[in-house]
């Protein structure tokens, strides 16, 4: 198993290079790193307060102050997990705690999510995919 890697959540389309999002892992030096949106509440309930590279407040509660929203591709080190000693927990846990403990770094990205484990989210994408492979015709 390698010893850091990324992770995506299953019910997202992530328009986003990788690469910038791995390159601010390797650089932060932080055991995790995740990537946010400045939501305002556009998408889902915003869930994040993000400063200068850094995940400052991770949660699921409502508060004003939160003006970011997890985008669903994180990285992490390996050894995060070799601590817990649950084989399934919830990862919003893990970076609830994370960001409390000023070890959550993280990478803001301009290009919007599309959740598609409903069917509205679905919808979003098939459009979001025909305008853009229409552009591509033209």
């Amino acid at each position: 198993m390698e010893e850091r890697f990324l992770v995506i959540y299953g019910d997202s389309f992530l328009p986003v290079d990788f690469a910038p999002v791995w390159q601010a892992f390797e650089r932060s030096g932080q055991p995790a790193l995740m990537t946010v949106l400045h939501n305002e509440g556009r998408w889902d309930r915003s869930n994040a307060i993000y400063k200068n590279g850094r995940v400052e407040l991770y949660d699921k509660t409502a508060d004003p102050a939160m003006r970011y929203i997890d985008y669903g591709l994180s990285a992490f080190r390996r050894d995060l997990f070799e601590q817990i000693p649950d084989k399934v927990f919830d990862l919003s846990t893990l970076f609830h705690d994370l960001s409390l403990r000023g070890e959550l770094a993280g990478f803001e990205v301009q290009q919007r999510f599309y959740e598609i484990g409903s069917p509205a989210g679905l919808a979003d994408l098939e459009q979001y995919l025909g305008l853009h492979a229409e552009a591509e015709r033209t």
